[in-house]
């Protein structure tokens, strides 16, 4: 195995609602159907040529009331264009915004701080916060005493992951417990190796792609 960067300590996650709210928008619209123009199809765009090289004919060689209908013909196009790029983009926002309404990032991920390691992904806590075992997420691991808490995810324990341009996700089973981990891609400049992440995430689990149905439920 090549030799990557890892931390000497674990680093503060500081992770904010905003930014929770933020992460799982970013992993909503990457799974939800594309709404940039490279989402059309060219049979779409086929249409819309022929629709637009009409328009602009009738246009130049009819005169008169008549022209009405290739006005349309391409105010119609501005629409379609219109309603699959903005019209799509604010419908995955509502239909998240849904979803998520009812959701508030766990209390232990304010105060978490995150090592990475050759055997697995290291999870520091204050030693003082007595619900913190209480959370499912954490039940299962074997937390180290001291000033703080520490457990492992191993690398092997990942069943699933996947990434946008601001976060790495990844889904894990660890003692029949599931649990799920967003690390910012900004902690990389605290020098914080995401790529040593990432290269240990594509080495258990080659493709990207969260799959909860892959992570066995507890017994």
């Amino acid at each position: 195995m090549a030799l990557y960067p890892y931390t000497l300590q674990p680093v503060a996650l500081n992770l904010t609602e905003a930014e929770f709210h933020q992460a799982q928008y970013e992993l909503f619209a990457s799974a939800s159907p594309s709404f940039g123009l490279s989402s059309f199809k060219t049979k779409e765009w086929i249409i819309m040529a022929v629709v637009v090289v009409l328009a602009i004919a009738g246009l130049i060689f009819v005169t008169g009331y008549s022209t009405i209908i290739f006005w349309l013909m391409l105010v119609g196009v501005v629409i379609y264009l219109l309603a699959r790029t903005l019209g799509f983009k604010w419908y995955v926002k509502r239909e998240f915004d849904k979803q998520v309404a009812d959701q508030e990032m766990p209390d232990e991920m304010r105060q978490m701080k995150l090592g990475v390691q050759k055997h697995g992904l290291v999870m520091a806590m204050p030693s003082n916060q007595p619900d913190m075992m209480k959370n499912s997420q954490m039940r299962g691991m074997q937390m180290r005493a001291g000033a703080t808490q520490q457990a492992v995810i191993p690398w092997t324990s990942i069943k699933s992951w996947d990434e946008t341009d601001d976060y790495i996700f990844m889904m894990f089973e660890l003692k029949g417990q599931q649990g799920s981990q967003i690390v910012p891609k900004r902690l990389q400049a605290q020098k914080f190796p995401i790529d040593t992440i990432r290269q240990h995430l594509q080495e258990v689990v080659p493709v990207k792609g969260l799959n909860p149905e892959n992570v066995q439920p507890p017994a």
